[in-house]
């Protein structure tokens, strides 16, 4: 990692102790997890955590990444815990702005859903999807029950209950997210609207057909079996529902390449260790596992020009002394993100990181 991309503040001798100790605690786990897999004869599957052990632990690294994290995101960026959209003319932006921009992200996934109120939005472009034609909103009723899966700490589900007046129902790994998420709600008087569970997505605690609407916000990319997550979210949406995945992929692959270059995997390798991911996929997977299921209406859309801003953003206020201090009080999982962010960047620069969208329709 370069620790240049940081700034001066992160030559710091101690923080280049932190990184020499992410590096170090990588090379374990990876002689752990091999030694692992070859005592019990695990056979490798499609995804990077083969094993039902694998994922407990992925899992459970996951819900004390957010349980370390949730509170210090909250406290500098309010209740969305995720990318905002930006207007790409205008990259020079305020935290104000920031905010303004993770709420119009979720204008503009309903919008190129088509899920619409019948009101018209501001502060939103019409974007294009994979197939180049514009996004008009269909003046469809609006969804009663929505589930949020990978909800944090419940700002899309308060967001959509209020939009909708409809029930939301969201689901987390991080017994801290839930916990906060229906505190959240409570203050702001939507109890009777929302509420918060620690679940599976891969295993959601729902009947079929219960939803109207589909809700998956950058949690993709944490799901170790990617068919199992689809077949989920396809699961408990209710007959002619929408679905809407946010999430991060990699690069699709030409028609001559059978898999991502070696440096390629190497970096993502990385960002997988300090978010506690699996193996990445391309948006062009999601759409196969969408037209597997019998899905219609199918779009697919690269918002990464849209996002650009945000992990320069993250990392700008991680080193104010408030996020500094925040940081080193949080705990290691979380320091550990912080010094990955980077990476980010450099995926993204390297158009190896997507930042993709892709909506569906349930068969009525």
């Amino acid at each position: 990692m370069n620790l240049a991309l940081y700034g001066t503040c992160f030559e710091s001798p101690f923080l280049v102790q932190l990184q020499r100790r992410c590096d170090r605690d990588r090379g374990v786990r990876k002689a752990r997890s091999i030694s692992r897999s070859r005592a019990t004869h695990v056979v490798a599957s499609a995804t990077r955590m083969a094993s039902e052990e694998g994922v407990v632990q992925l899992q459970k690294g996951i819900a004390e990444l957010y349980d370390e994290s949730s509170g210090i995101w909250e406290d500098i960026w309010g209740d969305h815990m995720h990318h905002g959209f930006y207007d790409p003319n205008n990259l020079s932006v305020s935290l104000s702005d920031h905010r303004s921009a993770q709420i119009r992200m979720i204008e503009e996934a309903l919008r190129l859903a088509a899920v619409s109120d019948d009101r018209l939005l501001k502060n939103t472009w019409v974007v294009e999807s994979s197939d180049d034609m514009c996004h008009k909103e269909n003046p469809m009723k609006r969804p009663k029950r929505i589930v949020d899966v990978g909800c944090g700490i419940g700002g899309s589900s308060r967001y959509l209950a209020r939009k909708y007046g409809a029930e939301c129902l969201g689901i987390t790994l991080s017994p801290v997210q839930a916990q906060r998420a229906q505190a959240l709600a409570a203050a702001q008087g939507l109890s009777d609207k929302v509420s918060f569970q620690v679940a599976d997505a891969l295993k959601q605690p729902f009947p079929d057909g219960q939803f109207d609407l589909v809700w998956s916000m950058e949690s993709g990319e944490h799901m170790p079996d990617k068919t199992r997550f689809v077949s989920e979210l396809a699961r408990v949406a209710a007959p002619g529902a929408t679905i809407i995945i946010v999430t991060w992929c990699h690069r699709d692959l030409s028609s001559e390449e059978e898999s991502l270059k070696a440096e390629e995997k190497k970096l993502l390798d990385k960002i997988c260790d300090a978010y506690y991911l699996p193996a990445w996929c391309s948006t062009a997977d999601y759409v196969k596992l969408l037209q597997s299921l019998s899905l219609q209406d199918i779009k697919a859309a690269d918002w990464s020009q849209y996002v650009a801003p945000f992990w320069p953003a993250v990392i700008r206020t991680a080193l104010t002394w408030k996020g500094l201090t925040s940081l080193l009080r949080s705990g290691w999982k979380t320091i550990k993100g912080a010094l990955a962010m980077p990476l980010m960047i450099e995926g993204y620069k390297k158009d190896l990181i997507k930042f993709a969208i892709i909506t569906c329709r349930k068969p009525a």
